[in-house]
C-alpha cells in the first residue's frame, strides 16, 4: 500500500491547515429588508461561523455591477455594490473577522469586466480611443459573420457586433461581460493594482475566477467540435475550447499575479481551475510552486458516489501532485447542484466526513452543514442566465443559491422582505436553530468533525494510506502523525458492512460517526451509509 505525504510538513502556512467556507453574499443574511444578503449580515453571523469551526471565508463578488451575472460582471473593481454596503462596512467586516481569527478571501474576476465598466465604455466609443486595445476586438468575416466559431460558455457565439465601431468584441460568457485583453501591458498593470487595492485594505487572499479562460489564441483559430461524452460535452458545449482555455501564456500571467501577492505577508492565491485530467491541473501549481497555492480541484464535484471510483479519483490526484504541492477538495459551490441533492440525503454527512478527513484543504459551501438541498425553480421563474440560455440542460444555478435557512420564522430568518430567490419548502425543519438544539443533527455532526480536524494534527497534516480488504462498498484510509493513528471508514452501500481491524490495532475507539453511534474493539458493523472516524490504539 502506498503512503502519501509520508513525512508531514513542518511550519505549515495558515491556509494549509484551514477549512474554507464559501458565502454567496446575496443569500447569506439580509439586514435591510430588501431580500438580498449584505455585508452587515455576514458581520452579524461571524460568531456562528466561529462556532461552526471554519477558518476562512471566501465571499463571492460584492463589487458594483449591473448584475447580469450576479456580480461576475464587475463595473468597478475597487468599490462595494450599494446593495451589499460600502467600503466602510467592508473594512468593519475585515476587522471583525480578523478579531475572531477568521480570514477573508475575495473573488477576483480578471477575465472580463462588465460592459458598463468605464474602461469598456471608453474602448467601444471609437477605434481610436486609447483604451480600444484593453478589450479584444476583431473585424467581421467578408460575409459579416463573426471572426471565428468560438462559443460563449453561456450559449451562442462568443462574439458581439458593435454597430458604432463596426467590429466584434469577444465575450467568453455573456455579451454583458466583455473579455479584457491580457496581452496589453496597461491592462495587466491596472488589474494588478486592483489586487494591491484590496491587499492594502487587509484581505487575506483571492479566489481568481475563470482563470483558465484568461489568454486566447493570437491567431484566433477555430475550436474543434467536442467528442460525444467528453468532459466539455457534459457542460453543454458544442466545441472543445482548445484555443480559448488552458493556454500556456495563462500560466505566465498567474506567476506574475503570484508575485503581486508575494509583496504582502501570509496571503493565499486560489485559482478556479478546471481540467478534464489531473495531469492538466498540475501546471497551475507552477514550477517550482510559483503559481497557485490552491488550484481548485473540481474533479470531485461530479464524481459518482461509489467506493472504488472515489478511491481511484483520490489516488490519481495524489499520484501526480508536484513535490510540495498541497491538495484540495471541493464537493459543492455556487455553480453546481447541492451535494445533498447530488449524493442523496442519506449520504451527505459521509461526503462531509470524506471532505474533512482527506489529506488536503477542504472548501465548504454555505448551508451544506445543515444539509440544504436544491430548491426547484420552474423555467419561467429562473433568473440565472446559464439556466435561461441553456434550458435543455440541467445547468441552471438558481437551485443551489437559495437563501440560508437560519430558523423557522418567516423567510427562515434570512430577511424581513421578499427573498430574491424562493426558500426551500422544508426550511421550518431544516434550519440552523432547529439543528443546534438537536444533538444528533447534521450541523452538530459538522461542528464536532471540524473541531476534531483542528485539534488532531493527523487530520490536517498526517500521512495518508488506503486500507485494503474491507469490501466493495467500503472505503477506508489511515491518517498518522506524531504517533497518532486515525482510521476513516465510509460505507457507500445500502446494507450493513462489517470491518475487521485486528491486523491494524489491538483496540479502536470511536471519535465520531455520521450516525453518532459508539464502537470500540477491533470489529465494527457499520450501518447503511454510515461513516466513522476511529482512534487506533
Amino acid at each position: 500500500m502506498k503512503t502519501y505525504h509520508p513525512n508531514g510538513t513542518n511550519n505549515l502556512k495558515w491556509w494549509q491547515k484551514a477549512t474554507f467556507y464559501q458565502i454567496y453574499p446575496r443569500s447569506f443574511q439580509d439586514t435591510n429588508g430588501d431580500g438580498i444578503g449584505d455585508l452587515q449580515g455576514i458581520i452579524n453571523r461571524l460568531d456562528y461561523l466561529v462556532d461552526l469551526g471554519i477558518d476562512a471565508i471566501w465571499i463571492s463578488p460584492i463589487f458594483p455591477s449591473p448584475m447580469a451575472d450576479f456580480g461576475y460582471d464587475v463595473a468597478d473593481y475597487c468599490d462595494i455594490h450599494p446593495m451589499f454596503g460600502d467600503l466602510d462596512t467592508f473594512d468593519r467586516l475585515l476587522a471583525e473577522a480578523h478579531g475572531r481569527n477568521l480570514k477573508i478571501i475575495l473573488d477576483y474576476v480578471p477575465n472580463h469586466s462588465s460592459h458598463q465598466h468605464p474602461w469598456f465604455l471608453e474602448s467601444r466609443s471609437s477605434r481610436q480611443n486609447p483604451r480600444r486595445d484593453w478589450y479584444i476586438w476583431q473585424d467581421a468575416k467578408a460575409d459579416g459573420s463573426p471572426p471565428n466559431n468560438w462559443e460563449a460558455f453561456f450559449g451562442g457565439s462568443a462574439w458581439e457586433w458593435d454597430e458604432l465601431t463596426q467590429q466584434y468584441y469577444l465575450h467568453t460568457f455573456l455579451p454583458e461581460q466583455p473579455d479584457l485583453n491580457w496581452r496589453n501591458p496597461e491592462v495587466v498593470e491596472a488589474m494588478y493594482n486592483v489586487l494591491r487595492f484590496w491587499l492594502d485594505r487587509g484581505v487575506d487572499g483571492f479566489r481568481v475566477d475563470a482563470i483558465i479562460c484568461l489568454m486566447k489564441d493570437e491567431q484566433f483559430r477555430d475550436n474543434p467540435a467536442v467528442q460525444p461524452g467528453s468532459f466539455w460535452a457534459r457542460w453543454g458545449n458544442q466545441l472543445e475550447p482548445r484555443y480559448t482555455m488552458h493556454l500556456p501564456e495563462t500560466r505566465q500571467q498567474i506567476r506574475q499575479m503570484r508575485q503581486v501577492l508575494d509583496e504582502y505577508e501570509d496571503r493565499v492565491h486560489i485559482g478556479e481551475t478546471s481540467a478534464p485530467e489531473y495531469i492538466d491541473l498540475m501546471p497551475y501549481y507552477g514550477d517550482p510552486l510559483d503559481g497557485y497555492d490552491i488550484p481548485f480541484n473540481f474533479n470531485t464535484l461530479n464524481a459518482p458516489w461509489y467506493a472504488a471510483g472515489m478511491r481511484a479519483l483520490i489516488e490519481d490526484y495524489y499520484a501526480v501532485l508536484p513535490p510540495g504541492g498541497w491538495p484540495n477538495f471541493v464537493f459543492g459551490n455556487h455553480d453546481v447542484h447541492r451535494l445533498a441533492t447530488r449524493y442523496g440525503h442519506e449520504n451527505h454527512r459521509s461526503v462531509g466526513m470524506l471532505l474533512l478527513t482527506l489529506w488536503g484543504i477542504p472548501t465548504m459551501y454555505y448551508g451544506d452543514e445543515i444539509g440544504m438541498e436544491d430548491v426547484f425553480i420552474p423555467l419561467e421563474q429562473r433568473i440565472d442566465p446559464w439556466g435561461i440560455n441553456k434550458p435543455e440542460t440541467d445547468l441552471g444555478r438558481d437551485p443551489e443559491r437559495t437563501p440560508m435557512q437560519w430558523n423557522s420564522s418567516p423567510n427562515a430568518g434570512f430577511t424581513t422582505g421578499k427573498p430574491w430567490l424562493p426558500l426551500a419548502d422544508n426550511y421550518t425543519q431544516v434550519n440552523v436553530a432547529a439543528q443546534l438544539a438537536d444533538e444528533g443533527s447534521t450541523l452538530n455532526f459538522y461542528k464536532k468533525l471540524l473541531r476534531l480536524r483542528r485539534s488532531l494534527p493527523a487530520l490536517h497534516n498526517g500521512s495518508f494510506t488506503f486500507v485494503d480488504g474491507q469490501g466493495d462498498d467500503l472505503l477506508a484510509y489511515q491518517r498518522e502523525a506524531n504517533g497518532q493513528r486515525l482510521l476513516v471508514c465510509l460505507n457507500f452501500g445500502a446494507a450493513e458492512r462489517t470491518i475487521d481491524l485486528s491486523h491494524l490495532t489491538n483496540r479502536a475507539e470511536t471519535l465520531l460517526s455520521t450516525h453518532f453511534t459508539n464502537h470500540s474493539g477491533t470489529t465494527f458493523t457499520l450501518r447503511p451509509h454510515e461513516s466513522i472516524l476511529l482512534q487506533l490504539n
